[in-house]
């Protein structure tokens, strides 16, 4: 199955030229001003991974998060990881995704022989449900009464920006896994962390898949010094919220209508996406579009040195 996401920045120069440097990715919902990434210890990079390292990975997560008592904390080389294993969880059956959403999940299931469903009768059971919480790309929430499959999954990629909106507290559940990235909120894509936070025997399950020492040792320092830094992460939410209003502003402007998204990421309707995508193109400027509505566009936020751009295309 094509994996239809954002970036892909090579194949955008390859169509309309310019270095990688030249580019403003807008593509993504990956936070511009990413989590200061300090220097890490010498033994960061030169010894395993040790046991006081990872407990000091999720012990932070465990507090961050509000993570209840009887839920276990899996850290993982990026939620990616684990969306890969999760139909291993459970025999194949059916899973219900709703869409539209971004279709990691979709394909990861039908590789383990799953039917997948996008939509379905509220009384017609299956095996499995995947929600994105927020969804990519509408932004809608779910709440507790739609943990209704003996296997489901809550992909909290984005929800730092909403912590009052988390579901973490069903993790607790059996069959309940919640994911968790480190890319997104925390910028910091690059570092390949991510997590699952449920119950212990499907956790259990998961960490017996990704084998030993699944984290890098700068991922784990990185990681728990963000996640022990609540006042980075309340300044953060701040700011992505007024951005992500001055972008709608500024789209409103150029004749665009929001209509969905999170903090991290717009969702516009227009005319014509292509159009969109043509035109902010030639100004190097990559956009996100989608192959199921030639009306919708999505744009990350642009940083610091992108607003005079982005303003400057429209």
């Amino acid at each position: 199955m094509h994996r239809d996401h954002g970036g892909g920045l090579d194949a955008a120069r390859a169509d309309y030229g310019g270095a990688r440097a030249d580019w403003l990715d807008l593509s993504t919902g990956i936070n511009p001003l990413p989590y200061p990434v300090e220097i890490t210890s010498p033994e960061a990079w030169t010894a395993l991974p040790d046991r006081a390292a990872q407990e000091a990975l999720t012990t932070a997560a465990r507090v961050f998060w509000q993570v209840p008592d009887g839920a276990a904390v899996l850290a993982a080389p990026g939620a990616s990881a684990v969306i890969a294993r999760l139909p291993g969880l459970r025999p194949p059956g059916s899973v219900h995704i709703p869409g539209p959403t971004y279709n990691e999940h979709a394909a990861s299931f039908r590789a383990h022989g799953w039917q997948v469903m996008d939509t379905r009768n509220s009384d017609t059971p299956v095996d499995a449900r995947v929600m994105v919480h927020p969804n990519n790309p509408t932004g809608q929430f779910y709440g507790a009464q739609d943990l209704d499959a003996p296997l489901t999954v809550i992909d909290e990629s984005f929800c730092d920006v909403a912590p009052d909106r988390s579901l973490v507290r069903c993790a607790t559940r059996p069959g309940v896994i919640v994911l968790k990235s480190f890319g997104k909120f925390w910028g910091l894509a690059g570092l390949r962390l991510g997590f699952a936070i449920g119950a212990r025997a499907e956790v259990d399950q998961l960490a017996d898949m990704l084998g030993p020492w699944p984290i890098s040792g700068p991922a784990l320092e990185i990681g728990a010094r963000a996640l022990n830094d609540p006042d980075w992460a309340r300044e953060t939410r701040v700011r992505l919220n007024e951005e992500a209003a001055h972008l709608d502003a500024l789209m409103w402007r150029a004749g665009a209508e929001a209509v969905g998204g999170c903090a991290l990421f717009r969702l516009y309707r227009v005319n014509s996406a292509q159009a969109w995508h043509e035109r902010l193109a030639k100004h190097r400027i990559l956009i996100r579009v989608f192959p199921y509505a030639e009306d919708l566009i999505r744009l990350g936020l642009p940083g610091p040195d992108g607003w005079a751009r982005l303003e400057a295309a429209l």
